[in-house]
C-alpha cells in the first residue's frame, strides 16, 4: 500500500470532508524557503504559510538549530509549580512586545486553548473580586476563536458551530463592521452602526457581562472582513466605559502578519486580555500564550485556602523547545527589522491586488499587511455570491494547486497570507496565480450557472 492509500484508509483530517481529500489527495514531504514539495516532488508556493503560521519560511537554519541546541538541555520538564529556563526568558520578552497593559503570560498549546484560558480567566476574575453576577460574555457575529467549547461558544460561523449548540453556553453577538456587504458601502456609516447597536447592548447588560472577545482588526476564518477604522478603538473605549474585560484574540493577526507585532496597535489598543499562537514559533512548534494584566492576575494571588487560584494547565504547556524556538523567533524578527519590512512590503502588495480587483467576478479585496482576502462573487454589480453549492472558492484553490501553489479559502473568499519573508519577486509570482486561476474559474463556473438556469 503506498503513501496515498494510507492516507485515505487511515487518517481523518481537520475541518476536511474526507471524500473531498480522497479526489483530491495531497502529501507534503519536505519544505525549503516559501515552498513546500510533496511525495512526487512537485513544488508549491506556501501561499498560506501553511494556515497562517510561517513567518521566516521552512527549514530555516537558525530555528533548526535552536531547537538542536536546546534537545542537549532538556526536551520538556512540567510547569505545573515550576518553570524553566526558555519558558522564563520568552516570557519576560513578550510581555517587552507586547501592548503596555500586559504583564503576564500563561502558556498554552494552540490558539484555542490560548482563548479558552482568556475566557475562564476572565470569568473567574469577578467571582474572584465578588463581583458574581457578570457571567456573560459578548461576542462578534462572523467570529472564530478556535474549537473547544469555550472558544466555539464565543463564534459565531453557523457552518462550523451550529452542530454544536445544545453543548455551547449562551453568548450575546454583536454584528461585525462588513463594509462590502453594509447597505451604504460607507465605513464610518456601518462601524458607527455596530458601535451603537454594542452600546445599547452594553447599558442594558452590562452589570451581567464579565468580557468581550473580539479578533483584532480582521477577522479571519470568517471571511477575511477588515474593520473599519476606529472600531477596534472604538469597542476599547465601550469596554472601559461599562466595566466589561476586552479579550483581543491576535492568534492569526500577531507576530508581524499585519505589519504591526500585534494588529491592536494600529489603533493603540491596549487589552485585558490577549490571545497570541500560530507565528510565535515561526510555524515551528505549537506554543500559544494568554497575556493578561496585573491587575487580573493579582485577582487570584492569595493564600490557598481562599481557592482564588486559577486551576487551569495543559501537559505540555511552556514546553522547553518551543519556548527556545519562539525566542530564536524573534530574534531574528528584531534582526532582520522584519515587522517593518512587512509594513514596506505590504505596500507593493496592494499595488499588485489592485490587478486583480479589475477581474470579472472579484467582488472585494481586503489587505491589512500580509493578511489578505479576496472575495468571488458571481455579479460583481449586484454582488451577489455565487451558489454555495458551487464551491467556486475551493475549486479555484484546486487549479492554483495544479499550477503550483496552496492556499485554503474561506468559502469564496480566497486566502493570501504567504510567509512573511516572502521577497518582492515570490509575492508577484504568487499573485500572478491567483490572476490566472480566477481568470480561468469562476468565468467558467458563472458560465455554468447562466446555462444552468437558461
Amino acid at each position: 500500500m503506498d503513501l496515498i492509500e494510507k492516507s485515505k484508509k487511515y487518517l481523518w483530517l481537520p475541518f476536511t470532508q474526507m471524500k473531498d481529500y480522497d479526489e483530491n489527495p495531497l502529501i507534503i514531504e519536505s519544505g525549503e524557503g516559501i515552498k513546500v514539495k510533496d511525495i512526487h516532488g512537485k513544488e508549491y508556493y506556501d501561499a498560506f504559510s501553511s494556515v497562517w503560521l510561517n513567518v521566516h519560511g521552512h527549514r530555516k537554519k537558525e530555528l533548526n538549530d535552536a531547537i538542536k541546541k536546546q534537545l542537549d538541555q532538556i526536551a520538556h520538564s512540567t510547569l505545573l509549580g515550576m518553570t524553566n529556563v526558555p519558558a522564563t526568558e520568552l516570557a519576560e520578552k513578550l510581555v517587552e512586545i507586547s501592548p503596555k497593559s500586559l504583564t503576564r503570560v500563561f502558556y498554552s498549546d494552540s490558539g484555542a486553548e490560548a482563548m479558552e484560558i482568556a475566557l475562564k480567566m476572565a470569568y473567574q476574575y469577578w467571582q474572584n473580586i465578588g463581583k458574581t453576577k457578570k457571567q456573560k460574555f459578548i461576542a462578534i457575529k462572523n467570529g472564530y476563536h478556535g474549537d473547544t467549547i469555550g472558544a466555539v461558544s464565543v463564534g459565531a460561523i453557523d457552518l462550523f458551530h451550529q452542530v454544536y449548540g445544545p453543548l455551547m453556553f449562551e453568548s450575546y453577538k454583536i454584528p461585525v463592521p462588513y463594509v462590502y456587504r453594509h447597505p451604504s458601502e460607507n465605513a464610518e456609516i456601518c462601524r458607527d452602526e455596530c458601535l451603537h447597536e454594542l452600546e445599547q447592548l452594553l447599558k442594558e447588560k452590562h452589570e451581567e457581562i464579565a468580557a468581550l472577545s473580539i479578533e483584532s482588526m480582521m477577522q479571519g476564518a470568517g471571511g477575511m472582513i477588515l474593520m473599519p477604522e476606529g472600531y477596534l478603538s472604538g469597542v476599547r473605549e465601550l469596554c472601559t466605559k461599562y466595566d466589561v474585560l476586552m479579550i483581543v484574540d491576535e492568534v492569526a493577526t500577531g507576530f508581524g502578519r499585519t505589519g504591526k507585532m500585534f494588529a491592536c496597535e494600529h489603533e493603540g489598543v491596549e487589552p485585558d486580555l490577549m490571545a497570541a499562537g500560530k507565528g510565535i514559533t515561526g510555524g515551528y512548534l505549537p506554543v500559544a500564550v494568554t497575556f493578561t494584566t496585573e491587575k487580573i492576575y493579582e485577582a487570584f494571588y492569595d493564600d490557598f485556602q481562599k481557592f482564588k487560584t486559577f486551576f487551569h494547565g495543559h501537559s505540555y504547556t511552556g514546553n522547553q523547545l518551543g519556548c527556545a524556538v519562539a525566542l530564536e523567533n524573534l530574534r531574528l524578527f528584531e534582526r532582520d527589522d522584519l515587522v517593518n519590512q512587512v509594513a514596506e512590503k505590504s505596500e507593493y502588495v496592494k499595488e499588485l491586488l489592485e490587478e486583480l480587483k479589475e477581474l470579472p467576478h472579484v467582488g472585494d479585496i481586503r489587505q491589512l499587511g500580509f493578511m489578505c482576502g479576496i472575495e468571488l462573487v458571481l455579479n460583481k454589480e449586484t454582488k451577489e455570491p455565487f451558489p454555495f453549492e458551487q464551491r467556486v472558492g475551493y475549486k479555484t484553490s484546486l487549479k492554483m494547486r495544479e499550477l503550483g501553489l496552496l492556499t485554503r479559502p474561506m468559502g469564496d473568499v480566497l486566502v493570501f497570507m504567504p510567509p512573511l519573508v516572502s521577497t518582492k519577486e515570490e509575492l508577484k509570482e504568487m499573485l500572478k496565480i491567483y490572476k490566472q486561476a480566477i481568470l480561468e474559474v469562476p468565468v467558467k463556473e458563472a458560465e455554468y450557472f447562466a446555462g444552468a438556469n437558461a
